[in-house]
């Protein structure tokens, strides 16, 4: 009671919620504009709003006789908008910029807790307030200034390249069908920013009719921010009862639920992994994964889990292959779902990976056409399921991801022979689904990689080591034998079929890039194990390697000499790529299958008479060393020689130049100036143009 009479209460004020314009009403705040200088008394030149957005654009009128403008500024802002030409799609029809658009942002999403008062003849009149929004000055002017700029440059170097070039001739056109678009892929485009960007361009702009703050039609509005009730008993959201209003005044306290992280599609949180049970665990881990050998498996685990669970578990999920476990087809692309790549039904995707994981299961290495050929899947899905457990080698097609695990089919032979009998029954599945024989099913030869290596002791060594110097000791004691004495012809025979010439096998996909290694990865310049004797070779490999050598030589200069009159300029990754197309059409054991590096490559490009032309890249082009290289053939022996060369010198010094800036440099060189049809000739012999502008070969990126 003290306390009341202390605070007495002075005032009661009625309270009224007012509904006509609560889905109407917006409250416009002008950030960048003191409170003292209002728009009220500015001239409104239209007005119009995006009702779903709560987006609004006011055009507002400027004083350009204000002392503040600057016309000259004005004029130009306006000759830079529309050009001298004024028509109705101009957006200065004075000439002079004497407008602006104001154009809104939402200050707040939620605006349930804001309403508008007016208090009259003692009544509090409260209208919610259906947004807020913030009105700043637009600039889109100067996008359309900068696109009259654009196209003013565009039409120029249009008509500089029609007037230098010549029509291009017609290019084939490669038409493609839209694949069939997953939940998943539609989730991702709807969330995107394109997406919503045109969602919001498609919403129509609804004009409207400004009156301003003392017209008539103003003041009638303004009336409706007054309850129209007629008593109180329709005011049934400010009628509450005390605990009610308490509960509105104090909310009961609510457990708030943290929101976890959202992470990204490829991130497993090991934390919410592990609150899993273990069968799931092992799924998700082998699903994000893919491969994995069983021992890395265990370390995922929490520790202090049964192997034998484990392992119980994830046969359920995944298949050994050579001692590892690659996770089940059916894992990936359950039933009813399709390739987000070509929209090809799961049950053919399962047949083709467990096509692959059972070659795997053969041998080291599989053949990227040879399994499109047999399980004709589209390229994609096939180089799709190849990345998922295999990487590529050179001229050998896909090797297996992980090395053979050969402590894991040791510890576990019970679980690798249950493994080999599902493998025997997938085998006899594929062998029907894909119609193949016996013999195509039958394991090859295992790679050298899969071999266990033949491990020779250190005494062996010795022993072996001693015999030759036995050997090496009696013939130096026989100097006249070792003059005198003739070779066996079937010795010598002998010896040169046992010398191991290496041989390239052609690559299966033109793709690949081509082997350039000096020496076997495998034998590491081992034999068996062993060092070879080097000093017993040696009259036999200067016999054998020179003749060879001065052979390949002469090949691969009557390849380049011809490659290069067809081309004239090659960089050196295109050059490659042509050398493996043509050692591709050559029988096997030709001379071009011994080892070709790339230094040996571009030394005999360079004997041919071709130079290198030091093109000056952009960084950021991005060009790799290989496609930087940039080889041309210097004399065709041709009049027209010294043209092609300066040509040439041109693009030493630029990455790209313009047609008039090669013939001026050509006028320069010569007293006499060659035809244009002469120079157009020998500008498309060696460049390309794209947009006006002239490139070497191979050095524009597409």
């Amino acid at each position: 009671m003290a306390s009341d009479e202390e605070d007495p209460v002075i005032q009661e004020i009625d309270v009224f919620l007012a509904k006509s314009l609560s889905e109407k009403l917006y409250l416009f705040q002008y950030p960048i504009r003191p409170y003292s200088m209002t728009y009220d008394d500015v001239t409104h030149l239209s007005a119009k709003i995006k009702p779903k957005q709560q987006k609004v654009e006011l055009e507002m009128a400027i004083d350009t006789i204000s002392p503040n403008y600057c016309r000259s500024k004005g004029e130009q802002i306006a000759l830079n908008v529309d050009g001298s030409c004024t028509d109705e799609t101009s957006t200065y029809s004075t000439k002079l910029m004497d407008k602006q658009t104001f154009c809104s942002t939402q200050a707040a999403t939620n605006t349930s807790r804001y309403a508008a008062a007016i208090f009259k003849k003692g009544e509090l009149h409260l209208t919610p307030l259906h947004g807020i929004l913030q009105l700043r000055p637009s600039f889109s002017y100067l996008d359309k200034a900068d696109a009259k700029h654009k196209e003013r440059e565009a039409a120029l170097e249009a008509d500089d390249s029609s007037q230098d070039e010549a029509e291009e001739d017609v290019k084939q056109v490669t038409v493609r069908f839209a694949r069939p678009e997953t939940e998943q892929a539609r989730q991702r485009r709807v969330q995107s920013y394109e997406f919503l960007q045109k969602k919001q361009a498609e919403e129509p702009w609804t004009h409207l009719h400004y009156y301003g703050i003392k017209d008539s039609r103003s003041e009638h509005e303004r009336q409706y921010l007054f309850c129209q009730a007629s008593g109180m008993a329709e005011m049934t959201e400010l009628i509450k009862s005390p605990s009610e209003y308490l509960a509105m005044l104090m909310p009961p306290p609510e457990e708030e639920e943290i929101a976890k992280p959202v992470a990204p599609s490829s991130v497993l949180s090991m934390a919410q992994l592990r609150t899993l049970p273990l069968g799931d665990q092992v799924k998700t881990l082998m699903k994000n994964v893919k491969i994995m050998p069983f021992a890395n498996l265990m370390g995922l685990i929490a520790s202090g889990t049964d192997s034998t669970t484990v392992l119980r578990c994830i046969q359920q999920v995944a298949m050994l292959v050579q001692g590892n476990w690659v996770v089940k087809s059916d894992i990936l692309y359950p039933k009813d779902t399709c390739s987000p790549h070509s929209g090809v039904p799961a049950d053919v995707l399962c047949r083709g990976r467990d096509f692959i994981m059972w070659k795997f299961t053969q041998g080291r290495h599989v053949v990227r056409k040879e399994v499109a050929s047999i399980t004709k899947l589209p390229p994609e899905d096939v180089k799709d399921f190849l990345e998922q457990m295999a990487m590529p080698q050179v001229n050998k097609g896909w090797e297996f991801l992980l090395p053979y695990d050969g402590e894991f089919v040791k510890k576990h032979p019970d679980v690798v022979q249950r493994q080999h009998m599902l493998w025997l029954g997938i085998q006899a599945k594929l062998e029907k689904v894909y119609n193949l024989s016996k013999e195509e099913m039958a394991p090859k030869k295992p790679d050298l990689q899969s071999a266990t290596p033949v491990i020779i002791s250190g005494e062996q060594r010795v022993q072996v080591a001693k015999e030759k110097a036995k050997e090496k000791f009696g013939v130096l004691n026989k100097p006249s034998q070792r003059t005198v004495e003739k070779p066996n012809p079937a010795t010598t025979t002998m010896d040169i079929a046992n010398v191991r010439i290496k041989q390239e096998p052609i690559s299966d996909d033109e793709t690949e890039p081509m082997d350039v290694s000096q020496c076997d990865s495998i034998n590491n310049g081992l034999f068996n194990g062993m060092h070879v004797d080097e000093n017993s070779t040696d009259s036999l490999s200067s016999s054998l390697t020179r003749p060879k050598t001065d052979a390949v030589a002469q090949e691969l200069k009557g390849f380049l000499n011809t490659t290069f009159k067809k081309h004239g300029v090659l960089t050196l990754s295109e050059l490659k790529r042509l050398f493996n197309l043509h050692l591709a059409s050559l029988p096997p054991g030709h001379l071009l299958f011994s080892d070709v590096s790339d230094k040996v490559l571009q030394e005999t490009v360079l004997d041919c008479g071709c130079k290198q032309i030091l093109v000056p890249f952009p960084p950021q082009i991005g060009a790799t060393p290989e496609e930087q290289k940039v080889f041309a053939l210097w004399e065709l022996g041709s009049p027209y020689d010294p043209i092609r060369q300066i040509v040439l010198e041109i693009f030493s010094k630029n990455y790209r130049v313009r047609r008039a800036a090669i013939q001026s440099r050509i006028n320069e060189e010569f007293s006499e100036e060659p035809s244009k049809q002469e120079v157009d000739k020998i500008i498309k012999d060696c460049c390309v143009t794209y947009g006006g502008m002239w490139y070497l070969k191979g050095t524009m990126r597409s």
